[in-house]
């Protein structure tokens, strides 16, 4: 039986893959996992000589450990993406990490401050582990469209999903002054709100 008979399209683009896991070049590994530990992330099972960490709410991990990539210690770069990018930096200050002030980007360039509106993509925090990676923050709350596949909606985390809450919350009672009305309907008018922030769909109004 040809692939295609067993398993049905086989064209790349129907092929399911999920990054699982990011490998980091650190020099220290014992230094490096009480790092990651100290920033709340989750200590996983591992083969030995394997260290693996998931931060809070993620589906992808970051592992580290000897000979695990000829990358120089220090030379990595990822994104962290938070609902709430001062609670976030508070978090991590409070943790005893030093993180980079608040920024957002602008037409010329970095601005201090989070972004005025608010909006996602564009209010940034870095912060470094101790051989020198850089970890950028992200506040998204609402996705471009097409980035959420087949318009699933999902949540990592229960507080991210309580966030996601308030944003409705709030958005509703705009709704509400707007109409002059109480809206008896406000779970429906909730759940397509949660939906249109991952989706990058129009919210309601």
């Amino acid at each position: 039986m040809s692939p295609k008979s067993a398993m049905g399209d086989t064209s790349i683009e129907n092929v399911d893959v999920k990054l699982e896991v990011i490998v980091i070049p650190v020099a220290d590994v014992d230094r490096a996992k009480a790092f990651y530990r100290r920033l709340g992330w989750r200590l996983d099972q591992t083969p030995p000589g394997i260290v693996q960490l998931t931060p809070h709410g993620s589906g992808c991990s970051v592992q580290f450990g000897p000979g695990l990539t000829p990358a120089a210690p220090g030379s990595a770069m990822a994104y962290l993406v938070v609902a709430d990018l001062a609670a976030a930096r508070d978090a991590l200050v409070a943790a005893g990490v030093e993180v980079g002030g608040l920024f957002h980007v602008g037409p010329d360039g970095p601005v201090d401050g989070l972004d005025p509106e608010r909006r996602s993509y564009v209010s940034r925090a870095t912060f470094h582990d101790p051989d020198g990676n850089t970890w950028l923050m992200q506040e998204i709350t609402t996705r471009l469209p097409g980035r959420i596949e087949g318009g699933l909606t999902s949540f990592g985390s229960a507080s991210d999903l309580a966030s996601a809450l308030r944003r409705a919350a709030a958005a509703h009672g705009e709704h509400e002054e707007r109409t002059g009305k109480r809206d008896d309907n406000w779970p429906d008018w909730y759940a397509t709100y949660l939906v249109s922030e991952q989706s990058g769909a129009k919210p309601p109004e």
